[in-house]
């Protein structure tokens, strides 16, 4: 039997779209629907997943819509839809944009869905998780954003790549915004138990935190079109996995600070314990001078654009 009964998944782009494909593949949920505003983007997908069941073996029934009549019954929605920054395009164009699409959507799954567990993936998206949270009315810990999932996973690969070892044995967490101003814990990174500061010198991880920060940057200039996917859905599904299994999880994710790392009222990446009712806790850890100062700096880049957003129409 399926953890879950259905899982909405707002967007049927690349991210959507994949994102879909992988939830299914997991078996967590007995209906997995994709929703777009696009007649037949949504449902073209959901067939063409759909048409894999019997190949891979999963059981969980795929299906695709136009209506946020489609929420009704969810127990976990991923926020996918939204635009990506253009050319031309100001960051409060961005924010104005897709704040009116996370509004509309959040304002449906309170009407249709609100029992369930909202993970938000649209851009900026420590900024538009404190925003779902806001025009959903749900409390905040059914309302989180992937951030440090992403970004953590990132870093343990280049930290990977540049010591010849496995990436799934290097742990560790990004902290802070999915942005500029993330923060790479250095001093909580490992190897197998060893600390990474014994593994590599100052230059190299130096380097290591700046691609990690240029992530998803490298991506879209080697792509020349479009940006990454296959690494994002892979968080994302981690994520609703851990709600799905009640896996109690302990990971990186854009949560609400209440008093945490000495900040309130702000979604931000932090480390979190991740259950079927969403953030069970936020786990504060010990950061250097140096983390601090960064982490501090990261909530202000997040309170700088919530400011940018307050001031829009409402």
């Amino acid at each position: 039997m399926s953890a879950l009964g259905k899982i909405v998944v707002l967007g049927a782009g690349n991210i959507g779209g994949s994102l879909a494909q992988r939830l299914a593949e997991m078996d967590v949920a007995a209906e997995v629907t994709l929703v777009d505003i696009v007649d037949g983007l949504p449902q073209g997908k959901a067939l063409d997943i759909a048409e894999s069941a019997p190949i891979l073996g999963f059981a969980t029934k795929v299906t695709g819509s136009t209506s946020l009549d489609a929420l009704s019954g969810a127990d976990v929605v991923v926020e996918t839809a939204g635009l990506a920054r253009k050319p031309g395009m100001s960051r409060s164009d961005l924010l104005e944009k897709n704040a009116s699409i996370v509004k509309g959507h959040a304002q449906a799954l309170r009407a249709k869905a609100p029992q369930a567990v909202a993970v938000v993936v649209t851009n900026p998206v420590d900024v538009m998780t404190y925003y779902f949270w806001k025009q959903s009315g749900l409390p905040s810990n059914r309302v989180f954003g992937e951030s440090g999932t992403l970004d953590t996973a990132r870093f343990r690969t280049f930290v990977a790549d540049e010591l010849k070892v496995a990436p799934r044995d290097v742990t560790g967490f990004v902290l802070g915004t999915h942005g500029d101003t993330m923060v790479p814990i250095l001093s909580l990174t490992s190897v197998s138990g060893v600390p990474l500061a014994r593994l590599l010198p100052a230059e190299r991880l130096n380097a290591i935190v700046e691609r990690t920060k240029q992530g998803g940057g490298e991506i879209v200039n080697l792509l020349k079109s479009g940006s990454a996917f296959y690494a994002p859905t892979a968080a994302q599904a981690e994520l609703v996995r851990a709600v799905a299994n009640d896996e109690h999880r302990l990971v990186p994710a854009a949560v609400h600070l209440d008093g945490a790392f000495g900040e309130r009222d702000v979604y931000l990446g932090a480390p979190a314990v991740i259950g079927r009712q969403g953030i069970e806790r936020v786990v504060e850890v010990d950061l250097t001078p140096g983390e601090w100062d960064a982490f501090r700096a990261s909530a202000k880049a997040v309170r700088d654009d919530l400011a940018i957003l307050a001031k829009l129409p409402p």
